[in-house]
């Protein structure tokens, strides 16, 4: 999986329980992919968080190559039926 430095250096610091798995299976199968206006693409998955069990949406921001991982997080305010 190619990665940022930013990814590398902030956001796996912060989020050290993102397991890059995650982020390789939400580029594969999202439930969604949208561009933003900088030309990043957004993907959503949803995964069972490890730490408890529970089922989360993931979002994994890459770079314009869609395949450079920028960003990851649980993105609390992911609502299924909006396009």
């Amino acid at each position: 999986m190619k990665t940022t430095r930013y990814f590398e250096e902030q956001v796996m610091r912060k989020r050290p329980y993102i397991n890059r798995a995650w982020c390789i299976d939400a580029i594969a199968a999202p439930l969604r992919r949208t561009v933003q206006d900088d030309g990043r693409i957004r993907h959503w998955a949803e995964i069972i968080d490890t730490r408890d069990g529970k089922r989360r949406i993931l979002r994994v921001v890459t770079l314009d190559d869609g395949s450079t991982v920028h960003n990851a997080f649980f993105d609390r305010d992911f609502v299924r039926d909006r396009p």
